[in-house]
């Protein structure tokens, strides 16, 4: 009697990725070799894509880095994913960060626990009055191109429909929550609002579990790893910061051996479903 086939997975990861405070290089070594006892896997950078992704049965892509340094390989490899059916994980529906950051505007808008944002001139009304204002290009990512802009150096002059504005806002620290597919996994958090890569676990509150799963149940990830990036504003609510739905880091090293183990059942488990049964 034959074995039944293992799914064939293309992992996609730019393991010399310069990351500030983290090891884009690392947490992929770690994992994949995990994943392996379950796929048979190989490892890609996103640039290889393309070209390797027919001869497997799906593609998870994880540590790529920001797609400003590959923006049209990356729309090529959307393209055609979507146009060949190939199964990528995350699956390519989301509507956070894998869209460009325009959703910010939208949920602040329509009144969600979002940081207060606007992208056009005649809505800078809309924001609370502050000393600084934060501009982040919509196509950003890992703080690239973010500027602090005092409130009297002409703010309406620096926007032009590629820029969010937000207020600045002193925040006592950053926290992330963790889900596979809908399913909270950890939180950790950044006690130095200027460290934020130093983290620590984070014990949630029901609140706090009730706001990340708004944003994970808004968002159209079927399948995949997301991460909801939050800040705790000086009267004490969260706001969102980030919906992380392309390739979140998972900062796995802060984890310990018992949550590190169960984040990687839950992660096969959600491959295993996505993938169905693989027939060769």
């Amino acid at each position: 009697m034959s074995l039944a086939p293992r799914a064939r997975i293309l992992y996609v990861t730019d393991l010399a990725y310069p990351a500030r405070g983290r090891r884009y290089g690392d947490e992929d070594v770690w994992l994949s070799s995990r994943l392996r006892a379950d796929f048979d896997l190989a490892l890609c950078h996103p640039l290889d894509a393309v070209a390797l992704m027919p001869g497997f049965d799906a593609v998870v892509v994880r540590n790529s880095g920001p797609v400003l340094s590959y923006q049209r390989a990356h729309d090529d490899f959307r393209a055609r994913a979507l146009g060949s059916g190939t199964r990528v994980y995350n699956s390519l529906t989301g509507r956070g960060d894998m869209a460009g950051k325009q959703y910010l505007v939208e949920l602040s808008a329509a009144g969600h626990p979002v940081i207060p944002t606007v992208d056009r001139r005649e809505d800078l009304g809309r924001l609370p009055e502050a000393d600084r204002y934060v501009l982040k290009p919509k196509a950003g990512a890992d703080s690239i191109g973010v500027r602090i802009v005092p409130a009297a150096d002409g703010l309406p002059d620096l926007v032009d429909r590629s820029v969010l504005v937000q207020p600045y806002i002193d925040f006592a620290y950053e926290v992330s929550f963790y889900f596979v597919d809908h399913d909270f996994q950890y939180a950790l958090h950044a006690p130095d609002p200027e460290r934020r890569w130093q983290l620590r676990p984070y014990r949630p509150t029901a609140a706090d579990l009730e706001f990340a799963r708004g944003f994970i149940d808004w968002n159209t990830v079927e399948y995949g790893i997301q991460r909801v990036d939050a800040c705790r504003a000086p009267d004490g609510a969260l706001l969102l910061v980030e919906l992380e739905d392309l390739n979140p880091y998972l900062s796995l090293d802060v984890l310990d051996d018992r949550d590190r183990a169960a984040f990687v059942t839950a992660l096969t488990a959600s491959l295993r479903r996505f993938l169905g049964p693989v027939r060769r």
